[in-house]
């Protein structure tokens, strides 16, 4: 490779890093819950995560889902562990014991979160 290849080669990639920021965006979550429930019903809660990136420099870090406060489900990511894709979902199954407040949010580990979002499931 000539020297002149190296230097054409750094740029490219320099390039890319540097206008990488424009395309990004903050990691967003939308959740997927019955709109009501029984008391001692099994919910399947899906969260969906969207982020634009996906790759060892800049992708999602971290996503969570509360259920009333409480924490029930958490995964972590890394630049050696990354998720399948940019956009990718994940399911937990809950039993209702009463009105539900789900929160969930995911997290870009270089341009943050656009927040945390709520649903309400309510009992019948």
């Amino acid at each position: 490779m000539t020297k002149k290849n190296i230097v054409v080669s750094l740029a490219v990639v320099l390039l890319c890093f540097i206008s990488a920021p424009a395309f990004a965006n903050k990691a967003s979550a939308k959740i997927d819950a019955p709109d009501n429930a029984k008391k001692g019903d099994v919910i399947k809660i899906k969260i969906a995560i969207s982020h634009s990136g996906n790759n060892f420099i800049h992708h999602v870090d971290w996503a969570y889902v509360k259920v009333n406060g409480k924490e029930i489900g958490r995964w972590e990511f890394s630049f050696y562990n990354l998720p399948e894709s940019a956009d990718f979902s994940r399911e937990v199954t809950y039993t209702v014991d009463g009105p539900l407040v789900i929160e969930a949010q995911g997290h870009c580990n270089i341009h943050g979160s656009e927040g945390k979002v709520e649903r309400k499931v309510s009992v019948e």
